[in-house]
């Protein structure tokens, strides 16, 4: 048995921001995908994500019933039978795996469930939005549920407040293109639970939340319209000041060995680097106008190009 394919996603803009209402913008990344399978296959990953499965399964059960029912039977049997999440999603990397997970299992055993073909209005993608909340939080102890959207749906999201998202278009990649968003390797797998934790500590301080209001919640908003029109100049403005208000006020997040390569991006314009996700360690989002300098002048790294302008 081998289910249907969930992509990972890269969230654009919008880390942190969007816990308090900042806009954002996730689209889905195919390079990377995962699906539930059934078969003898006894690798250690299968057996350490049937073994993940087990614990999330006895987490289903206490779900909020009025939100979303499972087809808990089936789905124990399955899981006990030895099924697992076959994955190539790099686990905390910011592109989503466990969002991933959990789309095919609410895919696949959810009752009554929200599909993809029907006409998905306000209401059906806050409904998903909150259920997929619920289900995630088993993994990162709080989420905004958005991860497990994009996978499930695979179609750009446009956040433009806690209460309010919608499905959107992007511009057409430019192929022949020199602007790019890339992704940029640090080696070091990311942890995104205690990232929130110092998020949410900062946010206790008066300082940092009109920072967060009045500089990171700004600039990203207008990172977010500039990309959806298609405004290309007074985007890399504003992912330049992003990245800014990153490196100031978001040091615990960006692994130290990259604070030099993250003002240097500052300093000569060949990229601007921000977060992928909650930061800590896995990819960084890298923005360039002219992703030839951008490659030689982080020639040490491995980039992956996901967008071209």
């Amino acid at each position: 048995m081998k289910g249907p394919l969930f992509y990972s996603k890269i969230l654009l803009f919008g880390e942190y921001g969007i816990i308090k209402d900042s806009k954002g913008l996730s689209i889905p990344y195919n390079f990377y995908n995962g699906a539930l399978k059934s078969d003898d296959n006894a690798s250690q990953d299968a057996i350490r994500s049937n073994q993940s499965l087990k614990g999330f399964v006895e987490y289903l059960k206490d779900i909020d019933k009025a939100l979303v029912t499972f087809d808990m039977e089936t789905l124990e049997d399955d899981v006990n039978a030895g099924m697992y999440f076959d994955s190539s999603i790099p686990q905390g990397y910011g592109v989503g795996s466990s969002g991933a997970l959990v789309a095919a299992i609410y895919d696949k055993y959810a009752h009554d469930k929200i599909t993809v073909l029907e006409n998905l209005t306000r209401e059906k993608l806050l409904k998903l939005k909150a259920i997929f909340s619920e289900m995630e939080s088993f993994f990162h102890g709080k989420s905004s549920g958005l991860d497990p959207l994009n996978s499930y749906l695979s179609i750009p999201i446009l956040i433009n407040s806690k209460d309010n998202i919608e499905a959107t278009g992007i511009p057409a990649q430019q192929t022949e293109g020199k602007g790019a968003v890339f992704l940029l390797d640090s080696g070091i797998i990311g942890e995104t639970a205690p990232m929130v934790r110092i998020f949410m500590e900062n946010m206790k301080q008066e300082g940092f939340r009109s920072m967060l209001k009045d500089q990171f919640i700004k600039h990203t908003d207008a990172c977010v319209d500039d990309f959806l029109k298609g405004d290309i100049k007074s985007l890399f403005r504003n992912t330049k000041q992003l990245s800014k208000v990153v490196l100031s006020h978001f040091k615990p997040m960006i692994p130290k060995q990259f604070h030099e390569l993250w003002k240097k991006g500052i300093e000569t314009n060949d990229y601007y680097l921000k977060l992928c996700g909650s930061g800590g360690g896995g990819y960084i989002l890298g923005f360039t106008e002219d992703i030839d300098k951008a490659k030689q002048s982080l020639k040490d790294y491995k980039l992956e190009v996901v967008y071209n302008f």
